[in-house]
């Protein structure tokens, strides 16, 4: 597996206005054609052919373009990716050294690239997935508890 990097577009770097602009016309689009699984887009001109683009692409590309007309930068991840250490752990909002102490009790998969570790983003984020559903089920038997003491 490649070392694949993320794509980002800080805040502020695509006019707000422009990408408010094709955001409504892009999901006016999807709205009026449900149906459609490839989307075709012609140039300006109408001489070239149109670009044809799948439909989840365009729903993408509607997302980004929210948020960029929202003020707000955006980060695309392929799930294969493989983050350093620092990365997952900024990720998760933890220390590395902690991220660390998870590998090694086996809570998320890595491997070894020479004596560097490397976490896939898709298992990143089934331990994020799980590890939410555990402090879920914690938070509820402390309010059932809660309930049962008159708190």
């Amino acid at each position: 597996m490649t070392d694949v990097q993320a794509k980002r577009v800080q805040p502020g770097t695509i006019d707000a206005e422009m990408a408010g602009r094709a955001v409504r016309r892009i999901k006016d689009y999807l709205m009026r054609y449900p149906n459609r699984s490839a989307i075709e887009v012609a140039g300006e001109h109408g001489a070239e052919e149109p670009l044809i683009l799948p439909r989840e692409a365009v729903s993408l590309l509607a997302f980004i373009l929210a948020q960029a007309a929202d003020g707000r930068g955006v980060t695309v991840i392929p799930s294969h990716a493989e983050l350093t250490t620092q990365q997952a752990a900024d990720m998760l909002n933890v220390s590395r050294p902690y991220l660390i102490k998870l590998l090694e009790a086996g809570e998320i998969p890595y491997r070894l690239v020479g004596k560097h570790r490397r976490i896939t983003y898709e298992d990143l984020q089934e331990y994020k997935r799980r590890d939410d559903a555990r402090r879920r089920a914690a938070a509820d038997q402390l309010a059932e508890l809660g309930q049962e003491l008159g708190i």
